[in-house]
């Protein structure tokens, strides 16, 4: 399948994105995880996505669409992918599907994780992240066994993201109801928009997930 997932910071995206790389045997493509991972190795390119994501602005189309080309031209992707935090934008969309009808391997379906705004920034400002395995925890909702220290790989010192302090969040989430949300309008326009309740457990999330995905598995 090659799917979108659409949902506003701290809807629940990149947990859900590790289960439908599971599911369905298709690679969860994280934009940010791209950006971050340029930043950490201090590419030039790194620098520059740094600028824009400290101030938890958006990074610029044309440099996140040259990533992403990039990643969707490796041989993991050959039989499908999800991606995760692009397009952000109708420029971007645009793009994203310019470059899969050259390919002649247009999108199936395009996931909208609905989460109210009032439990985005608690979701977000309590993540914590492993620097050593990439584990990732919350302090209210999956705390680690032992305070500060992975459960995976036991390093201690559990670090939170930049984009993830609450002033941070903040800006993120309004910067994407002015420049993504539209994007919902753009797909459902296609048919291509499955909204996807993302408020309950974990397994009840899932579940609506599958079905929401029965029509593209079929296609």
């Amino acid at each position: 399948m090659r799917l979108v997932f659409l949902g506003k910071p701290g809807s629940g995206k990149g947990t859900q994105s590790k289960f439908i790389e599971k599911e369905y045997s298709i690679p969860a493509i994280s934009t940010g995880d791209l950006i971050r991972g340029a930043i950490k190795e201090d590419t030039p390119l790194g620098v520059e996505f740094k600028s824009y994501t400290s101030r938890g602005a958006l990074v610029p189309d044309e440099l996140v669409v040259a990533i992403v080309v990039e990643r969707l031209g490796e041989e993991d992707c050959r039989d499908g992918f999800l991606l995760d935090g692009f397009p952000r934008t109708i420029p971007q969309a645009v793009a994203l599907e310019n470059i899969l009808a050259d390919q002649g391997l247009p999108l199936q379906s395009v996931l909208n994780l609905l989460v109210p705004d009032e439990l985005l920034t608690e979701r977000a400002h309590g993540r914590r992240f492993c620097g050593g395995c990439g584990a990732s925890f919350h302090v209210k909702f999956a705390a680690p066994s032992v305070e500060n220290t992975c459960d995976h790989c036991g390093l201690v010192g559990l670090h939170q993201r930049e984009d993830d302090r609450a002033d941070v969040v903040g800006a993120r989430i309004e910067e994407y109801n002015t420049k993504t949300a539209p994007l919902i309008g753009f797909y459902a326009e296609r048919d291509l928009l499955a909204e996807v309740d993302g408020v309950g457990s974990l397994v009840d999330v899932q579940n609506r997930i599958r079905g929401a995905l029965v029509p593209a598995s079929q296609d």
